[in-house]
């Protein structure tokens, strides 16, 4: 029984019990019999309000519960109804969505591949422009020599007509004092008049000739200088493409867009850490790696195969893995070294050398890996001396070491034998080693058989290349002279020759250089570089200085 059923009952008794008083109460109190009888109606009467009460409560009851559930009914349904289309609302917003979506994905892929078309393009006519300009400064020269070609031609005419005057007059004067002396006829003054006029015409052209032919070789030899420097000029890249160039597969073309990044922030980051110029052109699934030093393309190249395996390309993260790079060629340099030494079986060479020895690997001269020729004479040198009975093991030491100054004689700069000569003194190396080091290039006396044969090994691996590998060599030099000049000024904290040398990148401390001083910089650098250094065409210096701001939120 619930509340409802209780709440009626006790409604009813109350309402029994009160009609039962009334009934007694108004009956004589002397009439006994009656009584009794009257209770008993109270009570049928009281029984009946309450039966009567429940039996309402009960319909009373069961309406209220048909009503709740009918009322449930509805707002189930109604609830089954609404979510039904909050599900259907929801459907058509996430399809509207995914729609916006893929528009918005279709229209930045387009809006990048035409950012890219239009850069090639820049890129085209930047370079055409500079063809024209360079075009219309040759004609502008040629037009003056025309010009002036022309002014002496003219003054030229203008003698030989004078000349040719006075040798009218004077064959009138020549013909008349012959017939007044010689009393010549008028025919044999004329024959000899004509004889002497055409000697002396002969004198002049001659004269007029070796002028002509002096001006005509004065401007031959000046075109050809200039069509020489052009072609020198034009040559570099080519040579920069065989030899100072690596290439870098990609997974596929879209890791383009990625290297470049928004605004060219990750090439230009990537740049800038590395040191190289990252060329990124037309050809599929291909990027370049371009820059003189052998060990920075090495080091570029492991660093953007490690970011495209990643697939995390962005500053912070190009910076990381290049420092990562940076400190892990240590190790990979001195392996090299100690494989080399194992070779060729020099196991007791100090370890303190196996760092440089493996440097050589990344350093070239003339064209030749400079490793690879100094363990070509090494093993020359030591076949030689087993032929002829001599120490093996130390001519192929002496071989493998005579050129181990080349290692680091580009960053501290001067000759490569005196401080190779210093690093064998260092790491204790037999004198044989130190006359080797200084012999090979007649530096001081031959004083041991087994060092006369690794100048022999020498000139033997050293004579395959060419003249134009000296070329090659000769631009190398200039590229590290040019990274020299720059170096030298005051807060520039690193320098890069890019472009085949053609431009040079200044990295200041944007601490020491202000955006002002940072300007007048670039102009003092020109200068000095046209001061200290012979180069074909032109060299564009770039400063870069840039701020970092870093903050931790914790």
């Amino acid at each position: 029984m619930d509340v409802l059923s209780i709440i009626l009952l006790l409604i009813a008794l109350g309402a029994g019990v009160y009609v039962g008083k009334t009934v007694l109460g108004s009956r004589p109190s002397g009439v006994g019999v009656q009584t009794q009888t009257v209770v008993e109606e109270a009570k049928q009467r009281a029984d009946e309000i309450i039966r009567e009460a429940k039996e309402k409560a009960e319909q009373i009851l069961k309406e209220a519960k048909e009503t709740a559930q009918r009322v449930l009914r509805e707002a189930e349904q109604k609830a089954e109804k609404l979510i039904r289309e909050a599900k259907e609302e929801v459907e058509k917003i996430k399809e509207e969505v995914e729609r916006r979506k893929k528009e918005l994905k279709e229209r930045e892929e387009s809006l990048q591949a035409k950012e890219r078309h239009l850069d090639r393009r820049w890129e085209a006519l930047d370079r055409r422009e500079e063809e024209l300009l360079h075009r219309e400064r040759e004609l502008k020269e040629l037009e003056r020599s025309l010009d002036s070609f022309r002014a002496q031609l003219r003054e030229r005419e203008e003698e030989l007509q004078r000349e040719k005057k006075e040798v009218e007059e004077l064959k009138q004067k020549e013909l008349e004092e012959l017939q007044r002396i010689a009393r010549l006829t008028i025919e044999e003054a004329r024959q000899e008049i004509l004889k002497r006029v055409e000697e002396e015409a002969k004198r002049d052209a001659v004269k007029l000739m070796k002028v002509i032919e002096e001006d005509a070789r004065r401007k031959a030899e000046f075109e050809a200088k200039k069509i020489i420097a052009t072609a020198t000029q034009r040559l570099s890249p080519q040579i920069a493409i065989n030899y100072t160039t690596t290439t870098v597969e990609l997974p596929s073309n879209e890791f383009k867009g990625r290297i470049i990044g928004r605004e060219g922030r990750n090439i230009r980051t990537f740049e800038i850490l590395t040191g190289v110029d990252l060329i990124i052109d037309d050809t599929p699934d291909v990027v370049t790696i371009s820059s003189f030093d052998p060990l920075r393309r090495e080091m570029a190249k492991e660093a953007l195969q490690r970011l495209i395996a990643d697939g995390r390309i962005h500053p912070a993260r190009i910076e990381e893995v290049v420092d990562e790079v940076k400190r892990e060629f240590d190790e990979k340099i001195r392996k090299i070294g100690e494989e080399t030494v194992y070779e060729l079986d020099l196991h007791d060479i100090n370890p303190g050398l196996y760092y440089y020895i493996g440097k050589l690997y990344f350093r070239t001269s003339y064209s030749q890996n400079v490793l690879l020729h100094s363990k070509e004479v090494a093993y020359l040198a030591g076949l030689m001396a087993e032929e002829l009975g001599l120490d093996a093991k130390l001519a192929r030491r002496a071989g493998l070491l005579h050129d181990i100054g080349k290692a680091i004689s580009h960053e501290l700069g001067g000759s490569h034998t005196d401080i190779g000569v210093e690093l064998a003194k260092k790491y204790g190396e037999p004198d044989a080693v130190i006359n080797a080091i200084k012999a090979h290039h007649d530096e001081e006396p031959v004083r041991y058989p087994e060092v006369a044969l690794v100048c022999a090994a020498d000139a033997l691996s050293a004579a395959r290349p060419g003249a134009r590998r000296e070329t090659l060599e000769a631009y190398i030099k200039r590229l590290e002279k040019l990274e020299e000049i720059v170096k030298s000024f005051k807060g520039v904290a690193n320098a890069y020759a890019v472009q085949a040398g053609r431009e040079v990148r200044v990295i200041v401390n944007p601490e020491e250089i202000s955006d002002e001083e940072a300007y007048l910089l670039s102009k003092e650098i020109a200068k000095k570089i046209e001061e200290e250094l012979d180069f074909p065409g032109q060299i564009k210096v770039v400063v870069i200085r840039e701020t970092r701001h870093v903050e931790y939120a914790r």
